[in-house]
């Protein structure tokens, strides 16, 4: 026990110096944290050679950096130096989804362990091995993988014998699928029982119904469904415990040893009694009348912990709180998760193709707010400067021109327009002639053409605003509910549902519709100031052209 906790407090200081790459030839690797602490699954005491099942997707993996087949997949401990033993349940590199068995030699209470996926070295061959992934004790696992279904992945090597179709959409790779017929393995010394001794079985299951079937049997030694209960059977002891989920999966174990018999569900003891093993060396039974999927059943001739069957119920399932995937902090940010980079790589086509059309819609909503900013403030300060000059002088106010000239001035331009028809009836009639009251008319008809014009000019280019704040939420939209369309379509045919698979491509997809926000937002806020410093400007227009016409009647009307 001394040299376990030992290694233990060796492997949680290994990360802190863990400063060198393992092999230069693997190019690439993942940091793999199991957490045993408040926020993972807390164990009690130290677990020794847990075989942990890592799953790799296109959230936290990049297929196209390795091999084919994942065959340069390496398994470094927290050290940077030990290789672990592993195998490969299922990789398939096309759906981007993988089930890899890593054996851990210590995973130590209250605290985090540091492991390292390296890969991304196509010069190497493969190196996984399933019969070496299992501890000592373990006589027997089954995890009906499609190119062994009925193969005994131990060192046992035994074979079960039956018909069952595979499901694709397990929760752990492939499961058998059983219609009420059941698997046989002959009876063998690694299977067999010694009076007094001890035993374990774990497996999952998704049973389709409540009903009456056997999940294990081995002469008196058995685990069976009884309605919507589950029982152990250990010669004449009866532990029944526990609600069977139709439906759903569950994680079902039982134990045998030390004089007593316990019943697991989903981690959790629920059931208990004294009973001794009994000598067993019988024929195995698998599904006996059961109906529903099963995977991942494996056998032990040893009594397994609490902490043991609570590490394997939250590491084998769908439950990241145990295991997790992270791109390593020297290829992604320092000291944390890589989050836009994970939704950038999981971005579909068509919702890159909306996130480009929005971003040229950003850059132009921009130039036009920046533009038109600059000019509405040249604009409204030429025109406080020239309604000065109007308004301080007296009766020479026609003359304003020949002095400083008001380049961004709407309000100049109104007033030469004025000026340039009362100079055309001076020439014709004479200035002492005066004006009538038709020409007065026919002077604001044309400052009010030009009134017109300058609100033009003022306006142009804001409907690109408008189309920023109406259009791009609706963009964005569109790229999030066809890129959903698009994760969902790829989950059905990958056949894997957990949420570690789905996540990634959902939350791209998102990306879509916060970019169509991002583009909108500023749009709406520069459009709502923009229009109303347009608004203040038109009214001084307005305002500026009946003070105009009514001074110019005052002094030369007749």
């Amino acid at each position: 026990m001394k040299n376990i906790i030992a290694f233990g407090a060796l492997l949680a200081l290994a990360p802190s110096f863990a400063n060198a790459w393992w092999d230069e030839a693997w190019t690439a690797r993942r940091t793999i944290t199991l957490d045993t602490s408040a926020t993972g699954v807390a164990i009690t005491a130290p677990q020794s050679s847990v075989p942990v099942a890592v799953r790799l997707h296109s959230g936290n993996f990049d297929f196209t950096a390795a091999k084919e087949d994942g065959s340069d997949l390496r398994f470094v401990a927290g050290d940077d130096k030990t290789v672990l033993k592993h195998h490969v349940e299922r990789y398939d590199s096309l759906n981007e989804l993988a089930v890899v068995w890593v054996q851990v030699p210590l995973i130590a209470p209250g605290q985090s362990t540091t492991l390292y996926a390296y890969f991304g070295n196509a010069a190497v061959g493969g190196t996984s091995d399933s019969k070496a992934t299992w501890d000592g004790s373990t006589v027997g696992v089954w995890q009906f993988a499609e190119a062994a279904p009925l193969a005994d992945a131990s060192a046992s090597a035994l074979t079960a014998t039956g018909n069952v179709t595979l499901q694709k959409a397990a929760l752990l790779g492939d499961a058998a699928i059983f219609n009420g017929s059941p698997l046989r393995v002959p009876a063998s010394p690694q299977l067999a029982t010694t009076a007094g001794g001890a035993w374990t079985m774990s497996a999952w299951i998704k049973p389709a119904a409540a009903q009456q079937a056997t999940l294990y049997a081995q002469g008196s030694l058995t685990v069976k469904v009884e309605d919507s209960a589950y029982v152990l059977n250990v010669g004449a002891t009866r532990v029944a415990g526990g609600a069977l989920r139709p439906g759903a999966w569950q994680h079902v174990a039982a134990t045998v040893g030390g004089g007593k018999a316990t019943l697991y569900v989903d981690g959790q003891a629920v059931a208990s009694a004294d009973a001794t093993l009994p000598a067993e060396q019988a024929e195995l039974v698998i599904g006996d009348a059961y109906s529903g999927e099963l995977d991942e059943l494996q056998l032990a001739n040893t009594t397994r912990s609490a902490d043991w069957i609570k590490l394997a119920a939250a590491g084998q399932g769908a439950d990241a709180t145990f295991v997790t995937v992270r791109e390593d902090a020297a290829e992604g940010e320092e000291g944390g998760h890589n989050y836009f980079g994970i939704l950038i790589d999981n971005l579909t086509v068509d919702a890159w193709v909306v996130i480009v059309i929005l971003a040229v819609m950003f850059v132009i909503s921009c130039w036009v707010m920046i533009a038109k900013a600059m000019l509405v403030g040249r604009i409204d300060g030429d025109n406080r400067a020239f309604l000065q000059r109007f308004r301080s002088a007296s009766n020479d106010f026609l003359k304003l021109d020949q002095g400083a000239t008001h380049k961004s001035s709407s309000l100049f331009r109104l007033y030469g327009a004025g000026l340039r028809e009362i100079r055309k009836r001076f020439d014709a009639q004479g200035e002492a002639a005066g004006l009538t009251g038709a020409s007065m008319d026919a002077i604001k008809a044309s400052i009010d053409a030009d009134l017109v014009r300058e609100s033009h000019k003022l306006n142009s280019q804001m409907v690109l605003l408008t189309i920023a704040i109406s259009g791009g939420p609706f963009l964005g939209l569109l790229g999030t509910v066809v890129g959903v369309m698009i994760t969902f379509a790829a989950i059905a045919a990958a056949g894997d549902v957990n949420v570690n698979a789905i996540a990634p491509g959902i939350a791209a997809a998102l990306l879509a519709t916060v970019a169509g926000l991002a583009v909108a937002i500023p749009a709406l806020f520069g459009y709502n100031y923009l229009a109303s410093r347009i608004k203040n400007i038109s009214a001084d227009m307005q305002i500026f052209v009946d003070e105009f016409i009514t001074r110019v009647a005052e002094v030369h009307g007749r």
